[in-house]
């Protein structure tokens, strides 16, 4: 029931911001005198049509029967196929010279009508983060953009899971389900943040604060008196400092525990709209990132396996691993993702979705002719050129950058039903 809850949440939030996506380029169009013909939510078949009267500026009903005949007005529809949403232009086409159109519309108003949509991608992410950073903002990725002068962390509490026998935590006394709240003097609420601050120590002896739960009085949790004196006697928390001299820099571990993790959230209040363009530009360029490592492991894994050495094919292997394991498709998002960040909570849903609004962004960007990136920058070579850019040559780019597209789609998709089973 989770899994099915989650992927009918995941299409609604996919819809949506695919089709805030497309209203960017809507908003785009008529503020710079393009011809909007229709503006849909899904995609076709339609289900149901209204159509605005040029002359009345009134909306009213299409009937079925004039669907398929050219209206004067823009058409608003709803469509069968929860995949997204369009925004059909008059005359997409860069040769189309009729008035109205995007083909006859300046170069610079084609730049922005093709780059609204991202910005409104970006647009959401950061009223996401936004409001996040306000009512609490999960904290996932290393080094999170805050600011720590208004942040208030709550959660995030660090849990001793096992200890390494003749370690030494077990020489200073560290138990399995201790609760680490300081090192030296700091607060820890990640286990990455006491794996930081004992490397910073090494071979030196640190202070750990830590609670765990022990028999005492219930009702005074300083008494430790027996038999307790007082009304009740049971399990309490308390807290305590315990010394550990750490092992060398060199060693196979300093501390020697085992060490898990929850999740923290950070309050703002006057820098919550610094958090949320922070953090959009921050996930932005670890997008970009991440798909310049993913590019450059698929090439050189695929050049290395051509290789006649058998360790070189081997690297060339891995790279080609790590491309498969980086890369989740529309059903990894939807028949993983949602239902995972759907159980968690709407705080942890509202940053999935902020986070693939930022995604869109970044993918619609890229210099790929059938994606707004790229049809911008086939109009900017030819622009360049001083070459006319013909309807042939333009829709034979698109359509085979579009094939490749979704053959590479396509493929995702396989790896990602893979994973599932």
């Amino acid at each position: 029931m989770d899994i099915f809850v989650g992927v009918i949440v995941g299409l609604l939030v996919l819809m949506a911001l695919v089709t805030a996506h497309e209203f960017g380029h809507f908003i785009a169009a008529r503020r710079n005198g393009v011809r909007v013909l229709e503006f849909g939510i899904c995609f076709p078949p339609r289900l149901v049509a209204w159509v605005k009267d040029p002359k009345t500026k009134k909306w009213k009903k299409l009937p079925k029967e004039d669907w398929k005949k050219p209206q004067e007005g823009l058409i608003f529809s709803l469509n069968l196929l929860p995949i997204g949403g369009f925004c059909q232009m008059d005359g997409e086409s860069a040769e189309d010279s009729r008035k109205g159109t995007f083909g006859a519309a300046s170069f610079w108003a084609k730049t922005k009508i093709l780059f609204a949509g991202v910005t409104m991608n970006w647009l959401i992410a950061f009223i996401i983060f936004t409001i996040l950073a306000w009512t609490g903002m999960p904290e996932f990725l290393d080094g999170q953009f805050k600011i720590k002068e208004d942040s208030r962390i709550e959660g995030g509490t660090v849990s001793v899971v096992e200890v390494v026998e003749g370690s030494p935590a077990e020489k200073a006394g560290f138990k399995a389900g201790d609760e680490i709240v300081a090192v030296d003097g700091n607060e820890v609420y990640y286990a990455s943040d006491v794996t930081e601050l004992n490397r910073e120590r090494a071979g030196e002896e640190v202070v750990y604060t830590i609670r765990r739960l022990e028999t005492g009085c219930v009702n005074q949790p300083d008494c430790y008196i027996e038999p307790c004196p007082c009304l009740e006697e049971g399990e309490v928390e308390v807290e305590k400092k315990i010394s550990a001299v750490l092992n060398e820099a060199e060693s196979e571990y300093l501390l020697g525990v085992a060490m898990s993790s929850t999740q923290t959230l950070a309050y703002s209040t006057w820098s919550a709209p610094l958090v949320g363009a922070g953090l959009t530009l921050q996930l932005t360029g670890e997008t970009f990132k991440g798909v310049g490592i993913m590019v450059g492991n698929l090439v050189s894994g695929t050049a290395r396996l051509f290789s006649f050495n058998s360790e070189v094919r081997e690297e060339g292997q891995e790279a080609l691993s790590e491309v498969k394991d980086s890369v989740s498709g529309p059903v990894g998002i939807i028949g993983v993702l949602f239902p995972a960040f759907t159980a968690a909570g709407p705080t942890n849903l509202a940053f999935l979705a902020a986070l693939i609004s930022v995604s869109l962004a970044c993918m619609n960007v890229l210099p790929i002719p059938a994606l707004d990136g790229g049809r911008w920058l086939l109009m900017a070579i030819f622009k360049v050129r001083r070459k006319k850019l013909t309807k042939e040559t333009e829709e034979k780019i698109v359509s085979r950058a579009f094939m490749v597209l979704l053959a590479i789609i396509f493929i995702v998709t396989i790896l990602d039903i893979a994973r599932l089973f």
